[in-house]
């Protein structure tokens, strides 16, 4: 395998070790990310509880008003059936005031029930606050983990960058351009090994004349199927070698 070819498969597996970063890092942020998701889940009942408490104090204070105004036609009516003169007239007084009682009624059990809700919703927002504030120190304890994990985890991504530029510097400029205009599509699998006369990118059958120029190794071949950049796995050549020995 000549140098270029060497670089080339160093420099696939760098990037391999690169992108592995990310996932790592959603790993250890993962306990993390849920212990935060939990209490911003119980923020927000906080806030949908207080939501509906500003509401209900609304509608309670409409409900008031509505009790004063009833009591006052209820006054109203009781000085108006001092001068009634005929029973339909009495009547159509004792009818409107009977109205305006099942209204005080139904205005009484409404403020009766929004004051029982106030009194669950209140009920239920200290018991989110307490759960959230015995969480604070699981979520501490967490927090700092985590950063300790990823504190370590940044300076092997640091290393594997600082081993990759080494790498670059030291490779053909026309060879990297080249090696890039491959991965924009290929990612991960712009170099790949070729095990019994295939590809491994596209996993095609290789013609003797392709598979023998990546034997040889002298030069950077490319898979006429995929166009992706092949070299010879030596280490499942020599396993396929080992089995037809022990084979026979």
């Amino acid at each position: 395998m000549n140098q270029y070819l060497k670089q080339l498969v160093e420099l696939v597996e760098t990037d391999k070790k690169i992108d592995s970063f990310e996932p790592e890092i959603e790993k250890i942020r993962a306990n993390l990310t849920a212990q935060l998701e939990k209490e911003a889940r119980l923020v927000k009942k906080i806030e949908e509880n207080k939501e509906e408490l500003q509401a209900n104090e609304l509608s309670k204070n409409k409900n008031e008003l509505h009790l004063a105004e009833l009591a006052e036609k209820i006054k109203s009516l009781g000085e108006k059936s001092a001068a009634v003169k005929t029973d339909k007239e009495m009547k159509a007084l004792q009818l409107e005031e009977e109205i305006a009682k099942e209204q005080i009624d139904f205005a009484n059990e409404e403020i009766e029930r929004l004051d029982k809700v106030k009194e669950l919703r209140e009920i239920e927002i200290a018991e989110y606050q307490e759960e959230i504030d015995a969480m604070q120190e699981e979520t501490a304890s967490i927090q700092a983990t985590t950063d300790a994990a990823l504190a370590e985890l940044e300076k092997t991504r640091m290393k594997v960058y600082e081993d990759k530029q080494k790498l670059l510097s030291q490779m053909n400029q026309n060879i990297i351009v080249f090696y890039e205009k491959i991965r924009r599509w290929a990612k991960n699998t712009t170099v790949v090994p070729v095990k019994k006369q295939a590809c491994y990118g596209c996993y095609m059958r290789l013609n003797d004349h392709t598979y023998a120029a990546v034997v040889r190794g002298e030069e950077i071949t490319t898979c006429p199927h995929c166009g992706r950049i092949l070299y010879l796995d030596t280490k499942a050549l020599e396993e396929e070698a080992a089995a037809e020995e022990s084979a026979s």
